[in-house]
């Protein structure tokens, strides 16, 4: 099992930045290909980024490309999301996620190929 836990949300104006932080225990964080997703009220819950387990590959939805970064750090076996330009429309609760890996460079873009989520940190973006 790998538990996760998901931190730095919070409400921010259009235009303004933040940084979600998700710590991960319980496993071997370096084994692991780790993403973040996010769920707006009524919506499903859509894919944001993702990084490989060495942290040498990314992928982005296109709504979140060249404002959002995802990184890692496995030494702190912390994986981050430093969101700018934050728009209203990225109000949502937002998780993070990871699976197994045996690939040290693939990333992993469908919610169905993940296998531990946390519980969410909510990012409220006022226009």
């Amino acid at each position: 099992q790998v538990q996760l836990a998901e931190s730095g949300g919070g409400l921010v104006q259009a235009g303004g930045s933040l940084r979600l932080s998700c710590v991960a225990s319980g496993r071997t964080f370096s084994n692991y290909a780790m993403g973040w997703f996010r769920q707006a009220p009524g919506k499903e819950r859509d894919f944001v980024a993702a990084i490989s387990l060495d942290g040498t590959s990314t992928h982005y939805a296109d709504s979140v490309k060249g404002r959002f970064t995802i990184s890692r750090d496995n030494a702190k076996n912390t994986v981050y999301l430093e969101m700018n330009v934050l728009k209203p429309e990225d109000t949502a609760v937002y998780y993070c996620t990871a699976r197994r890996s045996l690939r040290s460079s693939r990333y992993y873009y469908n919610l169905a190929e993940y296998d531990f989520w946390g519980q969410g940190t909510q990012v409220i973006v006022s226009s």
